[in-house]
Formats: C-alpha cells, sequence, structure tokens
C-alpha cells in the first residue's frame, strides 16, 4: 500500500468522523436549549427497552471496532480474499444481529453505528485492494491493524460509542 493510497483511506476516515462529530454536536446544541423530546408516561415506560438497546449497540460498537474485530475473526493460513471475506462478513452479521435495536434509539445514533459499520467495511475493501493477490489473511490483519495504530483518530468506534453513551445517560436524567 502505498503512502498516498493510505493518505486518502485515512482522509475518508476523517471525513466520516467529522460529520459524525458535527451530527452529535448539533444534537447536543438542541438538547441543551430543551428542544428535544420531553418524557411523557409511554416514553418513560419504553425506558429500560431504550437503555437494553444503547447497551447492546455499545457492545456492537465495540465487538465491529478493527481490532477486536480482527482478534476474534482471526484464522491462520488463509489469503487475504478469504480473510477479507471473514471480516466482512462478521461485520454484516454482527449488524445485522442487532438492526430491531434502531426502533428504540435515535435516528442520529442508529445513523452513527450504521456509518461505523460502512466505515470498517470499506476501511476492510481499501487496504484489502491495496495489497497483492498473492498476500495472507496475516497481512491484511497486519495492515489494518497498522492503519489503525497509525491513525487512531481515523476509527469511529470510541466517537460512536462516547456518543451513545452521551444518549442512554440522557434518558436516565
Amino acid at each position: 500500500m502505498t503512502d498516498n493510497e493510505m493518505y486518502i483511506s485515512i482522509a475518508i476516515a476523517v471525513i466520516l468522523a467529522g460529520a459524525l462529530a458535527y451530527v452529535f454536536w448539533i444534537q447536543r446544541k438542541q438538547a441543551k436549549q430543551g428542544m428535544l423530546n420531553v418524557k411523557t408516561e409511554g416514553a418513560i415506560a419504553t425506558t429500560p427497552l431504550k437503555l437494553q438497546a444503547y447497551e447492546r449497540l455499545i457492545l456492537l460498537a465495540d465487538r465491529i471496532a478493527l481490532p477486536n474485530l480482527i482478534s476474534r475473526s482471526n484464522q491462520p493460513g488463509l489469503n487475504v480474499h478469504e480473510m477479507q471475506h471473514i471480516l466482512l462478513q462478521t461485520v454484516r452479521q454482527e449488524f445485522d444481529h442487532n438492526i430491531t435495536q434502531q426502533i428504540y434509539v435515535s435516528p442520529e445514533a442508529w445513523d452513527a453505528i450504521r456509518n461505523l459499520k460502512e466505515q470498517n467495511m470499506l476501511i476492510i475493501n481499501q487496504v484489502a485492494s491495496f495489497l497483492p493477490a498473492t498476500a495472507s489473511g496475516q497481512d491484511l490483519n497486519k495492515a489494518l491493524l497498522e492503519m489503525v495504530m497509525q491513525n487512531p483518530k481515523a476509527s469511529l468506534h470510541h466517537i460512536v460509542s462516547d456518543a451513545l453513551s452521551y444518549e442512554a445517560k440522557k434518558i436516565l436524567s
């Protein structure tokens, strides 16, 4: 992978992170101005379900974070394309398993999770495309981990987790 290609991947990830941060900044601003939903009796009754949904989505964000995903999906002896397929399939399965949680969380929170999924899949595909066809799955994992280590801000995982945690705490107050 050339430096230019790596910088393009990083730039895409940073732009996605910036857009997500902007959305949550607007939401916080609205919350301070009292423009968000006021709790009603029906809303109070659904509070446990909403909190559980936020818990599950925070767990999902952690499970599809690239370092955690790689450590769980690592299988020696695979080539780059097989490992790419396993990583993408795992992200999709984790996301699909939690798709019903979107009815309990804000649209912004669900968008954040969807953006995290899409960003991680994009990064996996881009890094895999820069490796030679003869590369191993270990080479892909190593390249992904190096990219995350060199650019910790390129990953939305912590931003999404913090935003979900913030929204869950809002429900409690």
